[in-house]
């Protein structure tokens, strides 16, 4: 049986028709469905082992990026979505989705000062360009299973992840949560001293938004929440890399479709 997902859309939400394409063309089935009719029946999450919430500028990122969103969930759906959590599914966040599952605490705790956020740019200004990630050694999230490295496109403007003190850090690396880095662009120099700053992070604009310890993506604890700031549902076709005219070898797929496929197999 298809695993089903349910793509959460708010106004403002753009990107949840190339999410359902990417699930879809990984063996699950999906139902884009807008937060207004899970307020009216929360028992819509009951039919769902996954949810997304995709990336976009929901209600046009006005505050901030996420958090009216975000403070339509912790109002009125909290319970349903830690029940979701807690019941062994799914739950990913892209884009504007990283930002919301950090401000709902499906991601990392709440209470009190927060351990983590997602700042604006260092740069001052909205990045679109294709980004070279690793997987980190210590990472256990179940939809980066087998995959070592992605490159996939990052659009944004407050990426910068950015967390409360050192030991907040420490305590992520440690527990796994630390899911994708910003790496050169040539993979192969990962290691090459010149492309960093004395506090280790990446030189703009491999990575594009500053974040510290180049971190582009982060777990829960579980393994089965993930977020992340650039965009996996844009390179699920081989087309859709920038230079698919000029490869020597054409892949029969784009590396974003195997973080989807693994969530599918993940139920079977």
């Amino acid at each position: 049986m298809k695993p089903n997902v349910l793509i959460l859309r708010a106004p403002g939400t753009n990107c949840d028709l190339e999410t359902a394409y990417a699930f879809e063309k990984a063996g699950a089935a999906t139902e884009r469905i807008h937060v207004n009719r899970l307020l009216e029946d929360p028992s819509l999450f009951e039919k769902f082992q996954i949810l997304c919430f995709p990336g976009g500028f929901s209600y046009g990122d006005d505050i901030s990026s996420g958090r009216i969103l975000s403070s339509q969930l912790l109002h009125n759906l909290s319970d349903q979505l830690q029940k979701f959590r807690d019941a062994g599914k799914l739950v990913l966040g892209i884009c504007n989705g990283f930002q919301i599952l950090i401000k709902t605490g499906l991601l990392i705790p709440v209470d009190g000062e927060p351990l983590a956020t997602l700042a604006w740019n260092n740069c001052q200004r909205f990045q679109d360009r294709w980004v070279e990630l690793k997987t980190h050694a210590n990472c256990k999230n179940v939809f980066l299973k087998g995959i070592d490295r992605l490159y996939i496109p990052a659009a944004h403007a407050e990426g910068r992840f950015v967390v409360k003190d050192a030991e907040t850090l420490k305590k992520f690396e440690e527990n796994g949560q630390i899911a994708l880095q910003y790496a050169p662009l040539d993979f192969s120099k990962f290691e090459e001293a010149a492309k960093y700053d004395a506090n280790g992070i990446l030189q703009y604009p491999d990575n594009p938004n500053g974040a510290v310890a180049n971190i582009a993506g982060l777990g829960d604890e579980t393994g089965r929440v993930l977020g992340l700031m650039p965009h996996p549902e844009r390179h699920i076709d081989p087309t859709q890399h920038p230079r698919w005219t000029r490869r020597d070898v054409q892949p029969e797929e784009g590396e974003g479709l195997q973080m989807f496929r693994n969530a599918v197999e993940y139920f079977n």
